[in-house]
């Protein structure tokens, strides 16, 4: 006879999510290396000391990893990923009955606590630390490059940039570059006006780096130790030759200040000109073409 499943009538389960994710599961090897206790006492002068409870910021943190290293770009999609994935709620140390954040709540901390705090570089640069200390940064080379992360800019709203000028009542991303105007990162990278300007976000470069159709962009520049590929730091800036070199510098200059770290030669794609352009005094400077 054909059985037939049916789901039994319990008032009562006795269910462990630790017995259901896999020993080989790679948020558990994560898991093991990952320490964040330092997290709320960074984040602590940030919040009230009365109100109602916030979100657990380590709960937070651990949500991005997971988006990070399972490359899920979307914090609604995450959101929704860890409500239903039992591996993720372990990751997140959420019980079967725990609420999952709204993912609104990722772009008001993004934006405000996280962003004052600098957290985000905090954990970045305490990452950094676990690979050195496992030996896992030779620091006999260092490689750099940019990558490219297309802006969300509507370029059929974009105006020539000889005719763009900031409202009185601009929002938040046009304040915030008026406030960089004079970075090397942004503003000051280049005395050229842009050919077109998004009036949303007007810190995205106008770019057909890509040899196809031009769009907005901004540019994530990553310095790499050569001898097993860790990322030692990283720098957002416009997507313009002229910013990424100079976050080249602040790149080098910023690991040997925090870390110590000075490499012999540095590798990097030709359009960064020579060693001198990048100001690192190296011995050895290798362009890639």
């Amino acid at each position: 006879m054909m059985g037939c499943q049916v789901a039994p009538a319990q008032l009562f389960y006795d269910f462990c999510l630790d017995d259901h994710v896999p020993a080989d599961h790679m948020l558990r090897g994560i898991d093991r290396h990952l320490e964040l206790d330092s997290v709320r006492a960074q984040l602590k002068p940030f919040y009230s000391a009365t109100g109602r409870p916030s979100i657990d910021p380590e709960l937070m943190m651990r949500m991005l990893i997971i988006g990070y290293s399972i490359g899920i770009r979307s914090e609604r999609r995450l959101c929704e990923e860890v409500h239903l994935n039992l591996a993720y709620r372990w990751f997140c140390r959420l019980g079967l009955d725990n609420k999952v954040p709204n993912h609104s709540s990722f772009s008001k901390n993004r934006h405000g606590r996280f962003r004052q705090s600098d957290i985000l570089r905090h954990m970045f640069e305490m990452v950094v630390e676990r690979c050195l200390a496992q030996g896992l940064v030779g620091a006999e080379g260092f490689a750099v490059d940019a990558s490219l992360i297309a802006a969300d800019a509507n370029k059929q709203r974009s105006v020539p940039g000889s005719k763009w000028e900031a409202k009185e009542d601009a929002g938040r991303s046009v304040q915030e570059y008026l406030a960089v105007l004079d970075d090397a990162a942004f503003g000051a990278a280049s005395p050229v006006t842009p050919k077109f300007i998004s009036p949303s976000d007007p810190a995205a470069q106008w770019t057909g780096a890509h040899k196809g159709h031009a769009f907005f962009a901004y540019a994530t520049n990553y310095l790499i130790d050569t001898q097993h590929g860790v990322i030692l730091d990283v720098e957002a800036t416009r997507a313009i030759r002229q910013a990424e070199v100079g976050a080249s510098r602040t790149m080098l200059d910023r690991t040997e200040n925090r870390f110590g770290l000075r490499p012999d030669y540095l590798a990097a794609d030709s359009a960064y000109g020579s060693a001198d352009n990048l100001g690192s005094g190296l011995i050895k400077f290798t362009a890639r073409r």
